[in-house]
């Protein structure tokens, strides 16, 4: 590892958040009240209908110059919010503000790469089987997705629209995987610059621990080698059992990011 992929490794992070908060907000009179604000090199995401910390955060590089402004931008909106930091732009000022106003580091989240060198072999187990998702099944994949993840299926249709939006958009690629023919797995792999992001990987709980999500993983990355691509990375929770999946799968630690929230 070195200062130059770490920042690749984050750029593609950006990249995919960027461009899906994008295409939500595209929708016919933006119904999740989608708004991106850019403060120099950080971008700040807010989401009216969507609380959780995923659609309401800051990344990048935040300059001491703009914590104010960042914090009241949430504030108007009386939204609480996340901001992310990965250890090679660490700033000790930055902190120190943020400590001021009532800031505090909340948790750690992990990012994983692997450098596509070689074919990619995927296993031999016959009940196993991935595939692209069609056009018609985002309100299966949405299921997977609330069930695999332990959200409410009120939100459901929601899901479903917020990621119908990206099917055949530049980059973006869905995946479903079956465990004898059952529909049990779904997966997103947004690609740019050579570099593949996996994201939002969900298992239905009844399927767990069979080798659906280790599928998905080396189909995404023989994908993405067959796309072009030079680089895999994905995020997880340190020490889950979707890091353990990653690591089987040839990747490895680039660097835990911290969070921070306000008390």
């Amino acid at each position: 590892m070195n200062t130059s992929l770490a920042a690749i490794i984050e750029k593609a992070e950006i990249d995919y958040m960027l461009d899906r908060m994008q295409a939500i907000k595209e929708r016919d009179g933006n119904p999740e009240g989608i708004e991106i604000r850019r403060f120099h090199d950080a971008i700040a995401f807010y989401s009216r209908t969507m609380p959780w910390g995923l659609f309401n955060n800051v990344k990048g590089t935040i300059q001491e110059e703009d914590v104010e402004a960042i914090i009241g931008f949430y504030e108007e909106r009386s939204r609480p919010f996340e901001l992310q930091f990965i250890p090679s732009k660490a700033n000790k000022a930055v902190f120190r503000l943020l400590h001021d106003r009532s800031f505090y580091q909340a948790g750690f989240h992990t990012s994983m790469y692997r450098e596509l060198l070689h074919e990619i072999e995927l296993s031999n187990n016959k009940q196993l089987l991935v595939r692209e998702l069609h056009e018609d099944e985002f309100e299966l994949y949405a299921q997977i997705h609330c069930l695999g993840t332990g959200l409410s299926l009120d939100g459901q249709s929601s899901v479903a629209s917020n990621n119908r939006v990206l099917h055949g958009r530049k980059g973006w690629r869905y995946y479903i995987g079956f465990y004898n023919e059952e529909p049990a797995a779904v997966a997103v792999m947004h690609m740019k610059d050579q570099v593949a992001s996996l994201t939002f990987a969900a298992t239905l709980p009844a399927y767990r621990q069979l080798g659906l999500h280790t599928e998905l993983l080396l189909y995404r990355m023989k994908e993405a080698l067959r796309h072009g691509c030079k680089l895999i990375v994905g995020q997880c929770a340190y020490c889950s059992g979707s890091h353990r999946n990653m690591e089987r799968a040839g990747m490895k630690l680039a660097y835990t990011r911290s969070t921070w929230t306000q008390v």
